[in-house]
């Protein structure tokens, strides 16, 4: 069956009314082997939205965004409790193939990550281990613009993506998962490795992609999530180390006027 049907019902989100809800956790328990590492994750992200996952080191935040797509299924211990849906449908159901879920969610990690090939290879190996029959000069350009790169690389495609800087590695990263033409980009602290001006780039080009993607991150830079989200989710550790949500709200709302004193108390910096 296809993972998810596109003409799913569409559900709508309780924190921006009249926005479509793309993914939701519903009481998702993450356990690796014995430890249950997250617990009763309920959380909807809205369509064409940055949605951002901040708290404290130990909170969860990266366990919780790799469920979304299945990553965690790499972690041999690794299991869930609840369901993930998007469009309606349970991505953990035993007939969804997790490699088409990360096809439809796509992932940018952490440290940039290009392959040893050339810029051009980087952006289509994508498309071209899933089959993309269309014209790939197009789209490596189409995707190369989209993050915000091509004027900068277009006279060199066919040199290594390791030739470029940090912030336009990240960059690259960033064209690979457009181009197999994902509707979700999860991003794991995108900018942790990169220098303030490369940060700053990242921000902007995350505004530019949300008019076209549902971007969920994961960031430990309370101004960085204050700048670029439309919806933060505040998480700590809770009982057993155990990560979970606190608090949900729109990311002014949730920075000017939060409502649990945990949320008021982390982002005044009286914990971390």
């Amino acid at each position: 069956m296809s993972v998810v049907p596109k003409l799913a019902t569409q559900m709508k989100d309780d924190v921006l009314t009249g926005v479509n809800t793309v993914l939701e956790a519903q009481e998702l328990d993450i356990y690796y082997g014995d430890f249950l590492a997250f617990r009763k994750a309920n959380l909807k992200v809205p369509e064409k939205k940055i949605t951002a996952l901040i708290g404290p080191s130990g909170s969860g935040k990266s366990t919780l965004l790799r469920s979304f797509n299945r990553m965690n299924d790499l972690v041999p211990t690794a299991r869930v409790d609840g369901r993930i849906l998007f469009h309606g449908e349970n991505l953990y159901d035993r007939d969804i193939d997790p490699v088409a879920v990360r096809r439809l969610i796509g992932m940018v990690f952490q440290k940039p990550n290009p392959f040893p090939k050339s810029i051009y290879e980087n952006v289509a190996w994508g498309a071209k281990i899933n089959g993309y029959k269309g014209n790939m000069d197009e789209l490596v350009e189409r995707s190369l613009r989209q993050a915000a790169l091509w004027d900068e690389v277009k006279d060199k495609l066919r040199q290594s993506g390791l030739s470029l800087s940090g912030g336009q590695q990240q960059r690259l990263c960033i064209a690979r998962c457009i181009a197999v033409q994902p509707e979700v980009i999860l991003m794991d602290e995108p900018a942790s490795a990169l220098d303030p001006i490369a940060t700053l780039r990242i921000e902007d080009l995350m505004r530019e992609l949300a008019e076209n993607y549902t971007i969920l991150i994961v960031t430990h830079n309370m101004q960085q999530a204050a700048r670029v989200s439309d919806i933060t989710v505040f998480m700590t550790m809770g009982e057993g180390r155990a990560g979970e949500i606190i608090e949900i709200g729109p990311t002014r709302e949730l920075f000017t006027s939060p409502k649990d004193p945990r949320t008021e108390d982390y982002i005044t910096g009286r914990v971390g």
